[in-house]
C-alpha cells in the first residue's frame, strides 16, 4: 500500500515538473507562436496525464480528473509571457509547479474514494477551477494583438486595436476553455455525459457573450479577464443545481436570451472594428 501511495506520489511530482519546465521553455517562444504552443501543451500533458492515472489503476476514463491540470498547464504557457522579468519567471514557475502538484493530489485523491464526492473536494475542486479560469483569460488576452487594453489616458491606450478576427479567436478560446473547466465542474455533480455536456455548454455561451462586451468597453489590463473570472464563478453559482433544474422552461428562456445577446454583442463588436 505504502509502495502504491509512493509511486503514485513520484508519478504526481514527475508530472508537476515535467509541465513546469515545458511552461518555462514556451516562455522564449514568440507570442505570435505561443497560441499553438499553448494548446498543443495542454493536449500533450492530458495525454501524459491519462497514461500516468491509468496505469496506476485509479480509474478506467480519468480524463475528467485531468482537465484542470491539463488546461492550467496550457494556460499558464500562455500568460507566463506576461511576466515582466527573469527573477518574476522563477517565482511564477515554482508558484506553478506547487500549484500543479497540489492539484494533481486532489483529483488522485477524489479518484480513488471508493464513495461519492464530498462536498469539501467539491468546494476545493470549484477553487481550482476559478484559478483556472482566471489564468486562461489571461492567457487569451495577452496573446490575442489588442486583447489587453492599456488604461485611458495612458501613452500606449489605443495603441493595439483588435481586428474582427482576432475578436472571434478570442471569444472562442475563452468559450472553449469555460467548456473545458465546466466541463470538469459539472462531471462531479451530473452522471450522464448529456447532461454534463449540456452544462458545459453554458459556461461557454455566458463565457463568449461577456468575452465580447468586455472587448466592445474596453476593460484595461487584468480588469477584463478577472470579470470573466467573476462572471464565471457567479454562473456556477447560480446554475450549480440538479439535472431537473435544465429541464424548466425558464431555462430554455434563458438560453435563448444568451442567444440574444451574443448576437447583439457580435453587431456590436463588428460596427466598432469597421
Amino acid at each position: 500500500m505504502h509502495a502504491a501511495d509512493s509511486t503514485a506520489s513520484d508519478a504526481r511530482h514527475e508530472f508537476a515538473l515535467v509541465a513546469t519546465l515545458l511552461v518555462g521553455l514556451a516562455a522564449t517562444i514568440a507570442p505570435g507562436d505561443a497560441f499553438i504552443v499553448a494548446g498543443l501543451l495542454a493536449a500533450a500533458m492530458l495525454l501524459a496525464g491519462l497514461g500516468m492515472l491509468g496505469s496506476g489503476g485509479l480509474s478506467e476514463r480519468p480524463y475528467a480528473s485531468l482537465l484542470l491540470p491539463a488546461t492550467l498547464t496550457g494556460a499558464a504557457a500562455a500568460a507566463i509571457h506576461l511576466v515582466p522579468s527573469e527573477l518574476w519567471l522563477l517565482v511564477a514557475l515554482a508558484a506553478l509547479a506547487v500549484v500543479l502538484d497540489r492539484v494533481l493530489a486532489l483529483e488522485m485523491a477524489i479518484l480513488a474514494q471508493p464513495s461519492s464526492v464530498s462536498d469539501s473536494d467539491r468546494a476545493r475542486v470549484l477553487a481550482v477551477a476559478v484559478l483556472t479560469a482566471f489564468v486562461v483569460f489571461t492567457g487569451v488576452a495577452v496573446l490575442v494583438p489588442g486583447g489587453m487594453p492599456e488604461p485611458a489616458g495612458s501613452p500606449a491606450a489605443g495603441s493595439s486595436a483588435m481586428t474582427g478576427g482576432w475578436l472571434a479567436a478570442l471569444a472562442l478560446a475563452d468559450a472553449l476553455a469555460a467548456f473545458v473547466i465546466g466541463w470538469r465542474i459539472a462531471a462531479l455533480r451530473f452522471g450522464q455525459p448529456a447532461e454534463i455536456a449540456r452544462s458545459a455548454l453554458t459556461y461557454a455561451l455566458v463565457v463568449a457573450v461577456v468575452a465580447g462586451l468586455i472587448r466592445a468597453i474596453d476593460l484595461p489590463r487584468l480588469v477584463g479577464p478577472a470579470v470573466l473570472t467573476l462572471v464565471f464563478y457567479l454562473w456556477d453559482a447560480q446554475h450549480g443545481s440538479a439535472p431537473a433544474r435544465r429541464r424548466e422552461r425558464r431555462f430554455l428562456w434563458e438560453m435563448a436570451l444568451l442567444a440574444a445577446l451574443a448576437i447583439v454583442v457580435v453587431v456590436w463588436n463588428l460596427r466598432l472594428t469597421q
